[in-house]
């Protein structure tokens, strides 16, 4: 490719640039067909005002290559598999940020043992898994939350109001404990729930209060309802009926600060006996 010295590039036009930026400065040459095919090698390397001045700088290089009978075909496919990943990330963006802000109570629940069932069911656990997410889902729908996200074993979930959230862990437990799953074995869901104020980014929820949620839900048995002292209080202002609160003790929860008061919730329909909470032991 013949090098462009700084008298040459001076004397081209804008045309001869598939990218001039609005302070004037000209980015990849276009002026031959060795400066197109360098521009379409160099093009995902560019940095970019913006997505619509990367949308022109595209199409007047794609004009380019046209005009020297140069068929990119590595160029386009690249190019369309870029926009489609940046449509995902932009619509889930846009759904992020319809969620709700200020103070939230975040459900984590996450299936016991999914080791265990993954060995004894082979294949088919992903058709039980995608069950148990079914129920989770429907629950949480049904109790006005939202799911936040969903990966492997674990879902999360968030709810404006903590008695709307405890309502759809309730409904978990009865729905798991009610279901007849494969080769009769014991599937049982922890869920953990925790009240905080988040900061919402356009990645998703950020914080604090995202990590005790976490722990919180860690901390539970399959088949259990643990919550953080915030999250009990929150409930409690809700006056939730036939309801009632173990109190577990004071915990250390991995990587927070200072201990966590972690409370059980019971119902008449629920288990409600369970070893201590999975943690390092309780604080006097």
């Amino acid at each position: 490719m013949t090098y462009l010295d700084a008298k040459t590039r001076a004397r081209l036009p804008n045309s001869a640039f598939a990218y001039v930026d609005s302070r004037g400065r000209r980015r990849l040459p276009i002026n031959d067909e060795a400066h197109v095919r360098n521009a379409l090698s160099r093009f995902n390397q560019a940095t970019f005002e913006n997505e619509a001045a990367r949308d022109r700088a595209r199409t007047r290089l794609l004009n380019a290559a046209k005009k020297y009978g140069i068929v990119p075909v590595g160029f386009i496919t690249g190019q369309l598999q870029n926009v489609r990943i940046r449509g995902e990330i932009e619509a889930r963006a846009s759904e992020v940020r319809t969620l709700p802000t200020g103070f939230v109570t975040f459900l984590l629940a996450d299936i016991e043992d999914s080791t265990g069932l993954v060995r004894h069911l082979g294949d088919r656990y992903s058709r039980l898994l995608a069950e148990v997410r079914r129920l989770l889902g429907s629950a949480i729908r049904k109790s006005g939350g939202r799911q936040v996200d969903a990966r492997g074993d674990e879902l999360f979930a968030v709810f404006k109001q903590a008695a709307a959230a405890l309502d759809a862990a309730l409904a978990i437990q009865r729905k798991v404990l009610g279901t007849v799953w494969p080769d009769d074995l014991r599937v049982r869901v922890r869920v953990g729930l925790h009240t905080g104020r988040p900061t919402l980014s356009d990645a998703g929820y950020v914080g604090i209060a995202v990590h005790t949620a976490a722990r919180v839900c860690f901390a539970a048995h399959g088949g259990q309802i643990v919550l953080s002292r915030a999250a009990r209080d929150a409930v409690e202002g809700s006056q939730v009926a036939g309801i009632r609160f173990r109190d577990l003790g004071l915990h250390q929860l991995q990587g927070l600060p200072g201990p966590e008061a972690l409370f059980q919730a019971e119902a008449a329909d629920v288990p409600s006996e369970f070893p201590p909470p999975r943690t390092p032991g309780a604080i006097a």
